[in-house]
């Protein structure tokens, strides 16, 4: 009786454990010496680096639970269940009235039938609208041009975002003349050689208009248009492009979308976020500052790091069930001809994107880790986190850039939520107003 005992309660803590595959649980470390462990767990290519001692991070726990949202966006999702559906070209339409709805606030979609030929945009719009509930944005962001063994080159960017839809009532831009989704700008801060070169892109509600997208180089000393094809280019000669975004920032009405399927995937995801462990700090214009641990983010900021350059260093592996759904850009100038984006289904958070060329090859990758919301104030609910990972990687090339915190010691870590803008701040006619 006394080993049936133990027996029983080996089994009850073995069940209240979350296991991420036959011997992955919270604590184990998935490196070169365990990586079978991850198979069918993770895309090929990121297993690879795992099996090469390029990557190495210890399996996280994400408790059941543990996915927040204000009650207003809880309540907005489950009133927004049967009032949506998808035009054939992939825009929301309220079936009322048979048009865009003028605002959408929470998920479109929180109940998607696999079946449904429109299930792959409508998981993309959860994913938007979960995004954008952070409200406008201000972030500087590192963006660093990496080699396997160290750091080629490295750019300081002032990223701004301005959110129109996906806005709790009491934060929605009372005015919206251009009939905008979002506005971004983006200037460059450093190197000296690139300072006060500045993108700014609109994105327009209607599917069939395209995004307005201008540059200002300081060298020419004016303003030009650019198409928004390049929005699939690398910016500024980086791996990383404008489509990349937090995870995927390119418009769903100008690709062709599908359902791949359901996995249970492991994905990267901020141990601090998981456990708690983060601020808010209110700015004084309203809003609130999330300051970044200052820990290694990536494995070039270790000196005895032994893996890849890129390899994502405090991050945790967590186990989760993720959409697959692939898009075809409608466009063929559009630099890739496949992209496939594996998103969380129950807080639509991107996980990773593989993008492939037009003859079927994989050509890069964009990895991103996953936080947890916390409310600053009781009311909203924003993203906590202490550690920061973007990185897009060109398998062909065998490099990567990383965007991610600014420097320990630089002197205004921007990561701000919630931001208020003027309209005139986006106005293309000033965007020189950033060159040196």
């Amino acid at each position: 009786m006394y080993w049936l005992k133990v027996s029983y309660v080996i089994a009850l803590l073995a069940a209240a454990v979350p296991a991420a595959g036959d011997g992955l649980r919270p604590g184990v470390i998935l490196d070169e010496s365990n990586w079978q462990l991850a198979t069918n767990l993770l895309p090929p290519e990121i297993l690879a680096h795992y099996k090469n001692g390029e990557y190495a991070n210890a399996i996280g726990e994400w408790k059941d639970g543990a996915v927040r949202w204000s009650d207003e966006f809880a309540r907005s999702t489950q009133e927004n269940a049967s009032r949506f559906v998808t035009s054939p070209e992939g825009s929301i339409i309220d079936k009322a009235t048979g048009k865009r709805p003028p605002f959408i606030y929470g998920f479109p979609f929180p109940d998607i039938d696999p079946a449904d030929p429109q299930a792959a945009v409508k998981v993309l719009w959860n994913y938007y609208y979960g995004y954008w509930a952070n409200g406008s944005r201000r972030n500087i962001t590192t963006l660093t041009w990496l080699a396997r063994a160290g750091v080629d080159r490295s750019a300081i960017q002032d990223v701004y975002f301005r959110q129109f839809d996906g806005q709790p009532s009491a934060l929605r831009p009372k005015e919206n003349p251009n009939d905008l989704l979002q506005q971004m700008l983006a200037t460059t801060l450093e190197p000296a050689d690139l300072q006060g070169t500045t993108a700014l892109a609109w994105r327009y509600r209607a599917p069939e208009k395209r995004d307005s997208a201008w540059a200002y180089v300081p060298a020419l000393r004016r303003v030009r248009a650019v198409s928004p094809a390049n929005r699939s280019d690398g910016f500024l000669g980086s791996d990383m492009s404008q489509d990349d975004g937090p995870f995927f920032d390119g418009k769903p009405e100008d690709f062709t979308w599908t359902l791949v399927g359901e996995q249970q995937m492991l994905r990267l995801a901020d141990p601090y976020s998981l456990r708690g462990d983060y601020q808010y700090l209110p700015l004084p214009g309203g809003g609130w500052r999330v300051p970044f641990k200052p820990v290694p983010m990536v494995g070039y900021q270790q000196p005895d790091w032994k893996g890849i350059s890129w390899a994502p260093l405090n991050f945790v592996l967590v186990q989760r069930p993720c959409w697959i759904i692939e898009g075809v850009p409608k466009d063929r100038y559009y630099r890739f001809g496949k992209i496939q984006l594996y998103i969380d289904k129950e807080n639509y958070r991107g996980a990773w994107s593989r993008k492939f060329d037009w003859q079927g090859q994989l050509s890069t990758s964009y990895q991103v880790g996953a936080y947890l919301n916390g409310s600053p104030d009781g009311t909203l609910y924003v993203w906590g986190h202490g550690i920061y990972f973007q990185v897009a990687e060109d398998h062909r090339l065998n490099r990567a850039t990383f965007a991610g915190a600014p420097p320990a010691n630089w002197p205004d870590p921007v990561n701000d939520y919630f931001v208020s803008y003027d309209a005139s701040f986006f106005d293309h006619t000033t965007l020189m107003r950033f060159g040196k």
